[in-house]
């Protein structure tokens, strides 16, 4: 009986909780260390100030508009997509009013850079034109990885 007593009176001194707590290890900051990011699935905007608004997820990347006319836009980014070739549509919420594809200067696994220009106009004063940009399914001609960017 006395060997039961002694064992329950180690195992409950070994089971101590004065274990001393540790505090966490400061990571300086995270923001400046990171130098690119892939976002699966949610497009992602950030703010660069020499060149505007970027948008990008997991197949576009550096995507910017700049408005080039009263209703000319030019697009310009990089993309990793298959044989090189993506599509856009521009809509307005409704309707799709034009569409199209282009090609990168590199196909994957590689990122091409890309550069077009487009012409778009609303047909309701009080629509937004939404430039989609997408890579089409080669297994079913769906749509993948589509990068929304509003034009105005």
């Amino acid at each position: 009986m006395k060997t039961i007593y002694t064992l329950i009176v180690v195992s409950l001194l070994a089971c101590n909780n004065n274990v001393e707590k540790t505090k966490p290890t400061e990571v300086p900051n995270l923001k400046e260390q990171m130098v690119d990011s892939v976002d699966h699935g949610n497009n992602v905007e950030s703010e660069n100030t020499s060149i505007g608004k970027s948008y990008s997820n997991a197949r576009f990347r550096k995507v910017t508009v700049e408005k080039t006319g009263a209703k000319t836009f030019t697009i310009k980014g990089e993309a990793q997509i298959f044989e090189a070739n993506f599509s856009w549509i521009i809509e307005d919420g409704h309707n799709e009013l034009q569409k199209g594809f282009e090609m990168t200067d590199a196909g994957a696994p590689e990122w091409g850079a890309f550069n077009f220009t487009v012409t778009a106009e609303k047909q309701r004063p009080n629509s937004t034109l939404m430039l989609v940009l997408f890579e089409t399914s080669a297994k079913d001609g769906s749509r993948q990885h589509e990068l929304g960017i509003v034009l105005e």
